[in-house]
């Protein structure tokens, strides 16, 4: 099997290789913000900067959005209370300073003077408390509502203080949630309990302010057309073609964290290809300065930027998983989901089918994550003894676990029904895991290729079998992760529910910081003994970018930053 697919691969490279050779460009690096002043003779202007970051997104309603593709025009159209810089430091946003009550429960923003929206009207801090309250109103349904307002005050009785099952038992109120307006300029934040990580919450896109009079006049459509996108960041929507492409112009009203004197491109073209073809011929052509999916079968082509060229290969924080909806049989079976998982080879996936651009993933939390020391990897206090790393061991245990479910090499078991987007490695992949399952469980799984912008909402409403997924962190801290997994969260798409589990994440919510790591290791422990999720590889991002584009750079969370991008002509 595993023959049979490098040949295919192999096969696929020889092509690329003989139809485009290797890449010569002038290699180029993503220059920092405090560097990208535009050089002498550079090319701004209207024609501008034309970017390749993902297909049509689903929403880039903030509230609404979780997806990374969606995040990377967020960063650039809004600007939450504070931002992240190209050190990946938390700095002022729209609020020039904050401070912090002693027992770290009360968090106090004071806002910059004469913020505005792109509409010309003036911004304040009631927005905020508007913004933070939608997040958690019920009828929002935001993905991350717990994730990003679940630790304030009064969350419980915004969500109707749920019972076991997520089911209101109180009539839901989002205005109980503690967060306040005293005067035009400050915005208080009342916490249930220390959260060590408000400041990053505080710069997360998802948070980023919306206006109250755009959304009640326009409803769930505000963030469909430029006319009633009204936002606050450096960049506002101008142009707007739906699954072509999105143009962006700088905002007039911009008042903020960023330095204006920096964001000298007149206009921000992002392509709406969802095809990796397309997509790399609009590199070739010069179409575009920076393409984010590139075919991975011209990735043997291209040349890394260390050895001259312009490819790009960058890690970051978050892991290619699978989903599984547990509420369906048979995958409410944890001997079905182990097996199913154990299955694997997860270094062949990785080094082999993925080229090496991913890295094998026994963990869940993979690098990038620091522990309690804020030194220290995560990942190496990890309980790796449910994936091992031999596979011969691994494929055993699968075995023996699907005939612990009663399915002895595969007998009487349905055929399953595998869902994924057709771009990147994802398709490859489904084809390994329909002749790896065959082959080592002696079961059959259909692939189910969805378009894009169909995909994620599919999965976000269980409406699947066994699905490709990944997250990529939001800020530096399993609990990014590890939140996901539990009864109720927006992000749970395996709709996975661990009353012991959920109280172990429940147990994170402590001031003592050894303690709350601890009792974080516990829970990704206890979802790994019971194969909540199939992690398979580690991310990294890869990508072709011109050597004209300058001022842009690439962050751990998989962000663009092009707050400051122009092409250098």
């Amino acid at each position: 099997m595993k023959k049979m697919l490098a040949l295919v691969m192999a096969a696929c490279m020889a092509l690329s290789l003989a139809a485009c050779g290797g890449n010569t460009s002038t290699p180029t690096g993503s220059t920092p913000a405090g560097d990208s002043t535009p050089a002498s003779g550079s090319t701004t202007g209207a024609s501008g900067v034309t970017v390749q970051i993902g297909p049509n997104p689903e929403t880039i309603d903030p509230a609404l959005n979780s997806a990374i593709d969606g995040a990377n025009m967020l960063i650039t159209f809004f600007e939450p209370l504070l931002i992240v810089d190209e050190n990946n430091t938390v700095q002022p946003g729209q609020a020039e300073s904050y401070d912090v009550s002693e027992d770290g429960l009360t968090w106090t923003f004071h806002l910059r003077d004469g913020l505005k929206w792109s509409d010309g009207t003036d911004m304040t801090a009631e927005d905020f408390v508007y913004t933070f309250q939608r997040v958690a109103d019920v009828n929002t349904a935001a993905p991350y509502a717990a994730t990003a307002v679940g630790m304030i005050k009064g969350f419980d009785d915004a969500q109707g203080n749920p019972d076991a099952e997520g089911k209101p038992t109180t009539e839901p109120d989002a205005t109980k949630l503690a967060v306040s307006a005293p005067d035009a300029k400050t915005f208080v934040v009342e916490l249930s309990y220390p959260c060590t990580y408000f400041d990053k919450l505080a710069a997360f896109a998802t948070l980023s302010p919306v206006q109250k009079a755009t959304v009640d006049a326009n409803g769930d459509s505000w963030a469909t057309a430029p006319e009633s996108y009204v936002c606050n960041g450096p960049y506002m929507i101008d142009e707007w073609t739906v699954g072509e492409k999105i143009v962006a112009k700088k905002n007039p009203n911009y008042k903020g964290g960023w330095d204006t004197s920096k964001i000298v491109s007149d206009t921000i073209t992002f392509l709406l290809i969802e095809d990796s073809t397309a997509s790399y011929t609009a590199y070739q052509s010069g179409q575009a300065q920076l393409v984010k999916d590139v075919p991975t079968e011209e990735i043997p082509s291209l040349t890394k930027v260390e050895d001259g060229g312009d490819f790009y290969v960058d890690p970051i924080m978050g892991t290619y998983y699978l989903s599984m909806q547990t509420q369906k049989e048979p995958f409410n079976d944890a001997n079905v989901r182990k097996a199913l998982s154990l299955a694997i080879d997860r270094d062949f996936v990785a080094n082999t089918l993925m080229q090496g651009t991913y890295s094998p993933a026994y963990t869940l939390t993979g690098p990038g994550i620091t522990d309690a020391d804020g030194k220290s990897a995560y990942m190496d206090k990890s309980n790796t003894e449910y994936l091992p790393a031999d596979y011969e061991t691994s494929k055993k245990m699968a075995q023996e676990a699907l005939a612990a479910a009663g399915y002895p090499n595969g007998e009487g078991f349905p055929a399953i029904t595998y869902s994924t987007n057709d771009a990147g490695y994802h398709k490859v992949v489904a084809e390994y895991l329909q002749q790896c399952y065959q082959e080592v469980l002696g079961i059959t799984l259909n692939v189910e290729v969805v378009e894009w912008g169909s995909f994620t909402p599919l999965r976000r409403a269980g409406d699947y079998e066994m699905s490709r997924n990944g997250w990529v962190f939001d800020y530096n801290d399993p609990s990014s992760m590890l939140e996901l997994f539990m009864t109720g969260n927006g992000n749970n798409d395996g709709k996975y529910s661990n009353a012991t589990y959920d109280q172990l994440m429940k147990d994170t919510q402590i001031a003592d910081v050894e303690k709350r790591f601890e009792n974080l290791h516990k829970a990704e422990d206890a979802a790994m003994a019971d194969y909540a999720m199939i992690p398979v590889a580690y991310y990294n991002d890869f990508w072709l970018q011109s050597p004209t584009l300058k001022g842009s750079w690439h962050s751990p969370y998989g962000y663009w930053y092009l707050q400051y991008a122009y092409v250098e002509g």
